[in-house]
């Protein structure tokens, strides 16, 4: 049994001479969506819409450099002999964990420029970027990237997936596992996740919805990337695997030592108290 192997074109449309590609269409619909639905739950939460939207001019274009940064630092070798190709991230090449990196360092300074507690923030944002990053997943879709090892037609058809997933992982002369499904899955549930149980009484202490977050990708980023092929590496170590594990341990300790601080960690639900503790 045999299925048409035609990829998927990656270009978008045209605005005259430039190319606009799937790739970026999708990563900025999901950035599109995760701000719309903090920007929501921020008024819940007693933050104001204003400060969501100044935070987002500072923390998308370092989240969207330091993941350039990082990933072409982890594949140096190639871009120090092809140094024009650095600022074409239109043809993908970004590392999510990069991404983390630098817009929680602009989230952390901002706050603490505004006076906004940053857990809060970093609770109102969680749930919202995991959803980016489930959407974001099907730009590397796109462009036939993020995907994982030989597999067979047979198996992928067992999966029961619409044939133009199946089309579009005929990748090199071969069927490759879609791990930019199983990760984007992944991340579409822990979306659900958090979304449900952070309006829970008494259950989230402020800042365990995003420490909670960091738990659950890294978890299955963890076995996803195993399963991957285009792994950034550290030597013979795939550097988000390595990754993964430190920051699954490193937000339970949080978790467990910020439980101590009872009088210092307020409730999710009890919103902006002016605490700004990190």
């Amino acid at each position: 049994m045999s299925v048409t192997s035609l990829a998927l074109n990656p270009i978008a449309f045209h605005l005259g001479p430039i190319e606009v590609h799937w790739y970026g269409v999708i990563i900025a619909t999901g950035v599109i969506l995760a701000v719309y639905l903090a920007v929501r739950e921020g008024n819940k939460r007693g933050i104001n819409a204003d400060d969501i939207y100044d935070m987002i001019l500072w923390a998308l274009p370092a989240a969207l450099i330091c993941a350039r940064l990082y990933y072409v630092a982890f594949q140096w070798q190639y871009y120090k002999n092809n140094p024009g190709e650095i600022i074409q991230i239109w043809d993908g090449g970004i590392a999510i964990y990069g991404s983390l990196i630098g817009a929680m360092i602009v989230v952390i300074w901002f706050c603490r420029k505004r006076f906004i507690p940053v857990w809060l923030m970093l609770d109102v944002a969680a749930p919202t970027v995991i959803l980016a990053q489930s959407i974001g997943r099907w730009g590397n879709f796109m462009n036939q990237e993020a995907f994982g090892k030989v597999t067979s037609l047979t198996y992928l058809q067992g999966l029961h997936l619409p044939h133009f997933i199946i089309s579009q992982m005929y990748i090199s002369g071969a069927y490759r596992q879609p791990t930019f499904l199983y990760e984007s899955i992944w991340s579409f549930l822990g979306f659900l996740v958090l979304i449900t149980l952070r309006h829970n009484p008494k259950f989230f202490k402020q800042g365990e919805v995003f420490l909670s977050y960091v738990m659950w990708y890294s978890f299955g980023r963890f076995f996803i990337e195993g399963m991957r092929t285009d792994s950034l590496m550290l030597y013979n170590l795939r550097v988000s695997q390595i990754l993964s594990i430190v920051l699954f341990v490193g937000a339970i300790g949080i978790i467990i030592y910020r439980r101590q601080r009872r009088e210092t960690n307020p409730w999710y639900l009890e919103g902006n108290t002016l605490h700004v503790d990190l």
